[in-house]
């Protein structure tokens, strides 16, 4: 067993807000966390420095297929474990398998993993604000199995499938060494929800620690903190990174044909989670 602790999720469900809490909580200061220096503890597997050195022939991260990144993926996981001291935690939005035969998640230097799944009506609204698409192409972007992200100078793509896939593939199988969490549940009472986290991570119960560590990581100062300095994960389309983060924005921003759509795509995974609306 390895020391990456994988902090995942499919896009705009929370893994930024969750890796600010286990930031602050570990590094116990009276202040927040800096948000653009979150790679003190946790990293993102995507960057693509990481995978730069790995190619040997003079072409940059940009000039690869899909296919090739996800074969040398498994040796850039292993050398962020080898770097890291203890426990690293490092976000991922690749959904739990393998393309074309390479595993996205390398199990041996892996310990465990935190999910964090969010409904998808509030998903599809918060996608298509945050990346400049219309709802409708939110919707279509969530339903498509093959879907991921670009292939960028900073961010090599991740594999991300379809929303239902990506909650599928994390949580259809529980064990022990995964935690799964609903980003509504953390909205509506952090305190008991981040307790599992600091109990998963085998932690001693500390009230006061955890308060604080709450308190600074609350998303009115991860959004203070975005406007006064701007943030590094923010995606060059969208105006900000820490919008609303509120639940049921669906209500007021998608059609009634939007939300049947929704939910005929959706709705085994929505039903498992609670999410189909009036249940």
């Amino acid at each position: 067993m390895g020391n990456i602790l994988w902090v995942a999720s499919y896009p705009k469900s929370g893994n930024t807000w969750v890796r600010a809490f286990i930031e602050n909580y570990i590094q116990n200061s009276e202040n927040p966390i800096d948000i653009n220096t979150m790679h003190t503890i946790s990293t993102a597997e995507s960057a693509s420095h990481r995978f730069q050195h790995k190619i040997r022939d003079g072409r940059k991260t940009t000039d690869l297929s899909l296919e090739e990144i996800c074969a040398i993926r498994p040796s850039v996981q292993s050398d962020i474990a080898m770097q890291a001291n203890g426990t690293t935690f490092v976000k991922t939005h690749n959904y739990l398998g393998e393309f074309n035969g390479h595993p996205l998640h390398n199990s041996l230097v892996t310990s465990g993993a935190i999910y964090i799944v969010r409904n998808p009506l509030d998903v599809t609204v918060s996608m298509a604000k945050y990346f400049d698409y219309t709802i409708d192409e939110a919707i279509a972007y969530m339903a498509e199995e093959l879907t991921g992200t670009p292939n960028e100078e900073a961010n090599v793509p991740q594999v991300i499938t379809s929303w239902s896939m990506h909650v599928s593939s994390w949580t259809q199988n529980p064990e022990d060494s995964r935690l799964v969490l609903r980003y509504e549940d953390i909205l509506d009472n952090p305190k008991k929800v981040l307790r599992k986290v600091e109990s998963f991570l085998g932690l001693k119960k500390d009230p006061k620690r955890l308060k604080n560590a709450i308190m600074n990581s609350s998303f009115v100062k991860l959004k203070a903190q975005e406007v006064k300095n701007g943030f590094v994960e923010k995606h060059e389309n969208a105006n900000s990174f820490f919008r609303s983060g509120m639940k049921h924005q669906w209500q007021k921003e998608l059609t009634k044909e939007q939300v049947d759509k929704i939910i005929e795509i959706h709705g085994e995974q929505m039903a498992r989670f609670k999410y189909l609306p009036g249940k």
